[in-house]
C-alpha cells in the first residue's frame, strides 16, 4: 500500500491522500479504516472527518463502492482491475498527542486516524511519499528518498506518527548503543545541554533496569503549543508529547511536566508496545480490545515513569513524594473505589475510561494502577527478602512474553509476581485488583516496610471537612462537585446543584467565609438551584472529618531494615 500526502489549502485544514494498493485479483475489496488508536482504549470513529472519497482503477476509470459500516468501504473491481487508486481528504484540525493537525507551518500525522487498509494487505510493506514544502520531517518511519518512507506493514505504520515542520529543533543522544532523537515543534527552544543531560539521565536509568531497548532508536516528537495543555501519546519506537505554554517551559514546574510524560512514555517502548496484554496480540483495529490489565500497562508505567526521575536523581525526594501524594490522594477521595475495582475500570475503558462518569462509578487503571504496582513492589521485596521486586516481574515479562511476541494474561502477570516473591499473591490480586475497595489499609502496611506513613491533613474548607461537601468553584456560582457517601449530606444534595445560599445570604465568592461565619452551629441552611428548580436544605454536620488530604512523609525514627529497604527501592 502506498499513500502520498500534501496540502492544498493548510488554511481549510483538510490533507489530501491517495492511497494506491493492490487487488490480489479481488473483484470486491472492503477498504477499512481503524476505529480506535493503540494508546487510547476507547474508539476514535476517525471516519467522520473523511470526505471526498473517490475510486479509479489504473486506467483512471471510475470504480463503484458503497459503504458498510462506519469505517468499511467496499469497493467493486472491474475484471483484470490489479491496482486501484483511492483519493480522500482528512479533517486535520486537533492539535493534541494523538490526532492530526495541519497549518501553515506543519504537517502533524497519526496514520492511525487517516489511513485505509485491507485485512489482505495488513502484513504488507506500505509506503509513505509526502509533498509538503516543510524542510525537515521527524517520524520514526524508515527514509527510503526524498520524503519518501517505509514501514514493515501496515501495524508499523499507523504506530509512526510524523511531523513535517518549518521550524522542527533536533537534539539527539547515545544509551547503551541505542540511537534517542529528540524533535521540537512550535516556539520552546531548550538549554541543548540541559535537556540532552535529563533525557540521558532517565533514559541510562530504565536501560539499567531492563538491560535492553527493543528497538534500534526511538524518537521523542515534542509539540510545544502557546497555550496550557499536557497530553503524551506512546508508539512503537516514538512519543509524541504536547504541552504548554511554550513561555513556560523554562520554569521548573512545567519542564518536570516535560520530563516526567517523556520518562513515562518511553517506558511504554517495554510495557505495551513490547510487553503487551494477548487481549491486543494482535491489535485489533475493528473494535474494543476488552482487557482488564491497565493497572499493568498504564498503572505499571505511570509507577515508574517517577519512580526512574527519582532513582536517576532528577527529581528530590520531595517532589516524587509529592507525585505519589497526588495518586493517594486521587484513590483517598475517590468515591469510586467502593464501586469498581481498577480491572473492571480497565474493562472500560472503552465506555467512559477519559471522561468523568457518572459520580463514584468507577477508578482509575493510571492513579490505582500506580498505587497496586507500588504495592506490589514493597510485598514482593517483603517476601523475597529485599532480593525480588517488580523490576524483575517486568524483565521476565520483557524476555519471556514480550521478546517472543506472546500475550500476557492477567493470570500470567500473578503468577510471575509470585515467582518473583516466593509467595502466593493470590489475596492481594483478589481482594485488592479484583475488588472495589480503600487500599488505604494496604497502602500504610506496605509503605512501613520502607519506614514511610500517611500524614492526614484535615480540609481547611468547612463545607468539606464537616459536611462532606465538594464545591466547583470555576464558574460564578459554586457548583456541588462531590459529596462523601457516608455524609448526611448525600440524602440532601446531588451533585450538580447551584449553591446561592447559606443561612439566608448570598452564597458568592464568600462561600467558605459562610461556612466558617457559622462555625459553632451543627446544622446549616442551604439553598440551591437543583436540576433548575430552586430548593432549601437542612444540612447537618457529620460524626467524621471528610475529603481530607495525605502526605507522604517519612516516619522521624527508622529501623536498619527500614533504612535497607528504602535505600534498594530508591536507589539512593
Amino acid at each position: 500500500m502506498k499513500y502520498h500526502f500534501s496540502v492544498s489549502n493548510p488554511a481549510e485544514r483538510f490533507v489530501d491522500i491517495t492511497l494506491t494498493l493492490e487487488t490480489k485479483s479481488q473483484r470486491q475489496l472492503d477498504l477499512k479504516l481503524p476505529v480506535w488508536r493503540p494508546g487510547r482504549y476507547e474508539e476514535g470513529n476517525f471516519a467522520k472527518n473523511i470526505r471526498r472519497l473517490s475510486v479509479v482503477n489504473s486506467k483512471g476509470e471510475p470504480l463503484s463502492f458503497q459503504k458498510v459500516s462506519k469505517s468499511v468501504w467496499r469497493i467493486f473491481a472491474k475484471e483484470k482491475d490489479s491496482q486501484i487508486t483511492v483519493k480522500y481528504q482528512y479533517y486535520a484540525n486537533r492539535l493534541d498527542a494523538g490526532s492530526c493537525y495541519v497549518d501553515d507551518k506543519q504537517l502533524y500525522i497519526n496514520p492511525i486516524h487517516c489511513c485505509f487498509y485491507t485485512d489482505e494487505l495488513r502484513n504488507e510493506k506500505c509506503m509513505v511519499e509526502l509533498d509538503v514544502p516543510f524542510a525537515e520531517i521527524a517520524t520514526s518511519l524508515k527514509q527510503s528518498g526524498k520524503r519518501k518512507f517505509e514501514a514493515e506493514n501496515f501495524d508499523d505504520l499507523v504506530d509512526s506518527p510524523f511531523i513535517a515542520g518549518s521550524q522542527l529543533q533536533h537534539y539527539s543522544y547515545t544509551v547503551a548503543g541505542t540511537l534517542f532523537h529528540i524533535w521540537i515543534e512550535g516556539d520552546y527552544f531548550p538549554e541543548q545541554n540541559k535537556i540532552v543531560n535529563d533525557f540521558t539521565a532517565f533514559t541510562k536509568t530504565q536501560l539499567k533496569m531492563m538491560q535492553t531497548f527493543p528497538f534500534g532508536e526511538y524518537h521523542f516528537l515534542i509539540q510545544a503549543v502557546p497555550h496550557t495543555f499536557y497530553h503524551g501519546v506512546e508508539h512503537l519506537k516514538s512519543t509524541v508529547i504536547v504541552i504548554g505554554p511554550s513561555s513556560g517551559l523554562h520554569k521548573r514546574e512545567l519542564y518536570n511536566e516535560l520530563i516526567g510524560v517523556s520518562s513515562h512514555e518511553l517506558f511504554h517502548a517495554w510495557n505495551i508496545k513490547t510487553i503487551r496484554p494477548v487481549e491486543m496480540q494482535p491489535y485489533n483495529y475493528d473494535g474494543e480490545n476488552y482487557s482488564p490489565s491497565g493497572f499493568v500497562y498504564e498503572g505499571a508505567t505511570t509507577y515508574y515513569g517517577d519512580l526512574f526521575l527519582f532513582r536517576c536523581k532528577y527529581f528530590s525526594e520531595e517532589e516524587y513524594f509529592n507525585e505519589l501524594n497526588f495518586r493517594i490522594n486521587k484513590h483517598l477521595s475517590g468515591e469510586g473505589r467502593f464501586n469498581y475495582s481498577v480491572a473492571e475500570s480497565s474493562f472500560d475503558t472503552w465506555l467512559d475510561g477519559y471522561v468523568p462518569g457518572v459520580p463514584g462509578r468507577k477508578t482509575s487503571i493510571y492513579d490505582e494502577g500506580c498505587l497496586i504496582t507500588w504495592m506490589l513492589d514493597f510485598l514482593i521485596r517483603k517476601y523475597s527478602g529485599n532480593k525480588k521486586s517488580i523490576d524483575d516481574v517486568f524483565r521476565i515479562l520483557y524476555n519471556d512474553f514480550g521478546k517472543k511476541g506472546r500475550g500476557y494474561t492477567a493470570e500470567d502477570y500473578r503468577q510471575v509476581a509470585e515467582q518473583c516473591a516466593g509467595k502466593s499473591l493470590e489475596t492481594f490480586f483478589t481482594e485488592i485488583v479484583f475488588r472495589a475497595v480503600s487500599y488505604q489499609s494496604m497502602l500504610e502496611q506496605v509503605m512501613e516496610f520502607a519506614g514511610l506513613e500517611l500524614e492526614e491533613q484535615t480540609s481547611t474548607k468547612r463545607c468539606e471537612r464537616d459536611f462532606g461537601i465538594r464545591l466547583d468553584e470555576s464558574g460564578n456560582i459554586a457548583v456541588v462537585a462531590a459529596v462523601a457517601s457516608d455524609a448526611p449530606a448525600i440524602s440532601a444534595l446531588s451533585v450538580g446543584d447551584e449553591l446561592v445560599a447559606v443561612n439566608g445570604h448570598k452564597a458568592d465568592k464568600r462561600v467558605h467565609d459562610l461556612f466558617e461565619q457559622f462555625s459553632n452551629e451543627d446544622q446549616i441552611e442551604v439553598t440551591v438551584f437543583s436540576q433548575l428548580r430552586l430548593k432549601t436544605v437542612l444540612l447537618k454536620k457529620g460524626n467524621k472529618k471528610y475529603f481530607s488530604g495525605w502526605k507522604l512523609r517519612n516516619m522521624k525514627s527508622k529501623t536498619a531494615e527500614q533504612e535497607l529497604f528504602y535505600k534498594n527501592w530508591s536507589m539512593q
